[in-house]
């Protein structure tokens, strides 16, 4: 039975919470430390026409701008994308980290400066002098030595990006002809030809009749700054589509399962009554009272390629299988899909497990995607209460009876897909009323052995069960929240007593 579990609406929650919320605190606290300075830089500019002050106060502000920014990153970190909840294990996370860093050190790389902080420096243009100011700090973020001076404002346009030349422009015609603040970014092109980008905060000096005299500024390089976040967007980006990706997989390898699969519920008596479509009539034999369950895996992404199946067949013997193919996905419902079709024509047909197991080798040998089968497959004799089974590479079924369990004596065969031209051997049990017959595809548990195991210690409980639906429910119970790394099957035969 396919997983209960939405493929729509995965259960996840965001890693490391409590770390993250502790940087929040501490963001916060710097925020509020930061709020202090910056009141009394504003409140010592307003009394004097310090360059000092007024550089102080740029420099506050782009604190301030970069612990907003910090915190919604945070926030951010904290709650995931919200807008597209995620579906995703551990390794596309590292992978997205993976992303953001690598962007951001190749980079810091292309800027020659490595993982450095971000640079700021100060210039000044004074236009009743025409004298011009810039830090060594300011002259190092555009390529130019200290002692070459600043550039004008009339040469600083050339240095900018032919795109990001409207910007500027506006920016320093609304500074001096409005007096308005400047607060903007554009990028320059270094004498090397290193691209970086600089942001721009500063506001105008006026003279005593209210007319600007000069233009002060704070420019910041934040490159690394711009391309992290670009590289966070473009991993964001490529996170959701993975996922998006993820979760139509997902529901595609659902349907396949849910199409395949038996789809019978509760418990299901074979032969039936009316027999198979077309053959005799059965003859009154022990029958068999089957119930099955699907156990997915802890990650409800990681839908497998296992299957149980039990069938009638027309000369009235019940074929029962169960397996499981290696991978997860689309790819491994979609085998699982072609291997079940195929045990199952050939079971009609009458082959018998053994050969049945050889031919299934061949199909996977020549298979477009090879992969690794484990399987067991048996036919059941209701007239003469016999088992006829054979199993490749798989666990073999468990029997119980009178309070105890064992395994089957496993006849020789290896994992489907290994080797070509293997040969299966089978081998024949029977059976008496109310033998209960346990198949399962190793996976219940994480430790296969441990799991034969713990099915075995549950022989009182099953061998007393009044039917195969259960037993189910026992074995559900057992290991229904058992952390998996691969979904599992389970399918229990009882044999009933012959039919009067």
């Amino acid at each position: 039975m396919p997983s209960p579990r939405s493929a729509d609406h995965p259960a996840v929650s965001p890693p490391q919470r409590d770390t993250v919320d502790a940087l929040i605190s501490q963001t916060q606290r710097l925020r509020g430390g930061l709020d202090a300075v910056r009141r009394d830089t504003v409140a010592d500019l307003s009394s004097t026409d310090d360059a000092q002050l007024r550089w102080q106060r740029a420099v506050c502000e782009l604190a301030v701008h970069q612990l907003d920014d910090l915190g919604r990153h945070l926030d951010e970190l904290r709650e995931g994308l919200a807008a597209d909840p995620p579906e995703t294990d551990a390794e596309t996370a590292a992978e997205a980290a993976a992303a953001v860093t690598a962007a951001t050190a190749a980079g810091c790389a292309a800027d020659g400066r490595g993982s450095s902080p971000s640079r700021v420096g100060s210039a000044e243009w004074n236009l009743l002098t025409d004298e011009v100011t810039w830090s060594d700090e300011l002259c190092r973020i555009f390529g130019r030595h200290p002692g070459d001076g600043g550039l004008t404002l009339d040469e600083l346009p050339s240095w900018v990006f032919s795109e990001d030349q409207p910007i500027l422009t506006a920016m320093v015609t609304d500074c001096l002809v409005d007096g308005k603040p400047i607060d903007g970014e554009f990028r320059v092109v270094c004498v090397d030809g290193a691209v970086r980008t600089v942001h721009m905060a500063g506001e105008p000096v006026l003279d005593s009749d209210g007319s600007t005299a000069a233009m002060w500024a704070v420019l910041r390089d934040v490159s690394e700054l711009r391309r992290g976040e670009r590289a966070v967007r473009e991993s964001r980006d490529t996170l959701r589509h993975q996922r998006r990706i993820a979760r139509t997989e997902r529901r595609l390898a659902v349907e396949v399962q849910e199409a395949v699969l038996p789809p019978w519920r509760g418990s299901l008596r074979l032969p039936a009554r009316d027999g198979f479509p077309g053959a005799e009539p059965p003859d009154d034999g022990a029958a068999l009272d089957l119930a099955a369950h699907y156990l997915p895996s802890e990650s409800s992404a990681r839908i497998g390629g296992d299957w149980y199946d039990a069938l009638e067949l027309p000369d009235g013997r019940t074929l029962l299988s169960v397996g499981g193919l290696t991978g997860h996905g689309v790819t491994a419902t979609c085998g699982m899909a072609m291997l079940l079709g195929a045990v199952r024509g050939m079971a009609v047909a009458g082959i018998e497990p053994g050969p049945l197991m050889g031919r299934l080798n061949q199909l996977l040998a020549v298979s477009s995607q090879p992969s690794l089968v484990g399987a067991v497959c048996g036919q059941y004799d209701p007239d003469t209460r016999t088992l006829l089974w054979a199993q490749a590479g798989h666990p073999a079924p468990l029997l119980f009876r009178d309070g105890t369990g064992r395994p089957l004596r496993s006849p020789d065969g290896v994992l489907l897909g290994a080797t070509t031209g293997a040969a299966y051997a089978q081998a024949e049990e029977r059976l008496e009323p109310g033998d209960l017959l346990v198949l399962h595809t190793g996976r219940l548990a994480r430790d296969a052995e441990g799991a034969t195991e713990r099915l075995l210690a549950l022989a009182p409980r099953l061998t007393a069960a009044h039917g195969a639906q259960e037993c189910v429910r026992t074995v559900a119970e057992a290991f229904g929240d058992e952390p998996r790394a691969n979904d599992a099957c389970v399918l229990i035969a009882r044999v009933t007593a012959a039919r009067a």
